[in-house]
């Protein structure tokens, strides 16, 4: 006999299995640092770690999904991206206060994730819903918002260092770092505002889009009440901020103990974060829903940038870490295709499988560039 205690154990067996594991690694202490252990138990213990805040992950973003359901678009594509671009923030910076002091940590997650998300995960959704459906229509004016916001606030955050002379190797004086915070900040803020009270219209799936085969809403999410998921989203989001510290010094290790390319931490850690977001912006090209998928890629882009670049700079100040945006001259050409496929993708109101082979093309030549550097 199932008791509501019961049902509720079950479906959040995930975000109390990660605060057990959390709590056991706090007491244990030294005795699981992976200089302590072998190289084959520091394996499993990472995959264990990894699995678990996983598995946390797909929580936050079932409970951000409920809450997407109740609120409607634009809004629940927004709480979406929001709780895991704040993941991406507690990771970032906890990987880079627990690491050998990487100045280049951050700029590597925030391209991962601009190169993950603009290209292969755009890539896959127009690859699978124009195979599926042929011509897909989304909201013109809602990818254009996106883009228009993008292409500065990524140009002055990961190019305009690498020329300029205040400091050296891509760095940032302070008067830099005062600009980038502040026009980050802005700039996004006013995008919030347009995208929820201004015109939240236009990040909407067109009315006249084909009908939809199965569906991103196909999900049929039990939803309850506003408390109960956000109170569960924090619950889930909180042991993996705590948690954060454990799985950056088991990936440091790895990478020293292997000589990996250090962009190969940027990543990993992107592409953990970006899996569950991934699912869902595939499941909704699939439905014939490419205004959703749309709103989730690009939205994390933006997001990306706009809320990871202060978060991480104002981190750095406090703890007096170096920081380094400017991108090497391989990354800004690689940068400026980025969004240069992605402006024509984006310049029409369709969208064909033609254009996802494109920019996986540009998704795959990113990957090369990380072990050929």
């Amino acid at each position: 006999m199932t008791t509501p205690f019961t049902n509720l154990f079950r479906a959040e067996k995930a975000t109390l299995l990660i605060w057990l594991v959390f709590v056991a690694m706090t007491f244990a202490g030294d005795l699981i640092k992976p200089t302590s252990m072998g190289s084959s138990m520091s394996w499993l213990l990472l995959g264990g770690i990894f699995g678990v805040m996983l598995s946390a992950v797909f929580r936050v973003v079932h409970h951000a999904e409920c809450l997407a359901v109740i609120f409607g678009e634009p809004y629940g594509t927004l709480i979406l991206t929001l709780s895991v671009i704040g993941i991406e923030v507690a990771l970032i910076t906890a990987v880079m206060l627990t690491g050998d002091n990487n100045p280049t940590l951050a700029r590597d997650t925030m391209f991962s994730v601009l190169m993950i998300v603009m290209n292969g995960l755009v890539g896959l959704s127009l690859l699978i819903g124009g195979l599926r459906h042929g011509l897909q229509v989304f909201n013109l004016s809602g990818a254009n918002a996106y883009l228009v916001v993008l292409l500065p606030v990524a140009i002055v955050s990961l190019v305009l260092p690498s020329f300029t002379t205040s400091a050296p190797g891509g760095g940032l004086s302070a008067l830099q770092t005062l600009f980038m915070i502040a026009m980050s900040v802005v700039l996004y803020g006013i995008f919030l505002v347009y995208q929820t009270a201004g015109k939240p219209e236009i990040f909407r799936q067109p009315e006249e889009d084909l009908p939809t085969t199965g569906g991103s809403d196909a999900h049929h999410l039990e939803t309850k009440s506003i408390g109960f998921h956000v109170l569960w989203l924090v619950l889930a989001m909180l042991p993996l901020v705590l948690m954060s510290k454990k799985l950056a010094l088991f990936v440091d290790f790895k990478l020293l103990e292997f000589g990996a390319p250090v962009a190969l931490g940027g990543f990993l850690v992107a592409a953990m974060i970006l899996t569950p977001e991934a699912l869902a912006a595939l499941d909704a090209a699939r439905a014939n829903k490419l205004q959703r998928a749309v709103n989730i890629c690009l939205g994390s882009a933006l997001a990306t940038i706009g809320l990871t670049v202060p978060a991480v700079l104002i981190a750095a100040h406090f703890v007096g870490l170096p920081i380094e945006l400017g991108l090497g001259s391989a990354e800004i050409v690689l940068l400026a295709l980025t969004i240069g496929i992605s402006i024509l993708t984006f310049v029409g109101t369709r969208t064909n499988a033609l254009q996802g082979v494109v920019h996986l093309a540009a998704f795959m030549t990113y990957v090369f560039l990380i072990f050929d550097s």
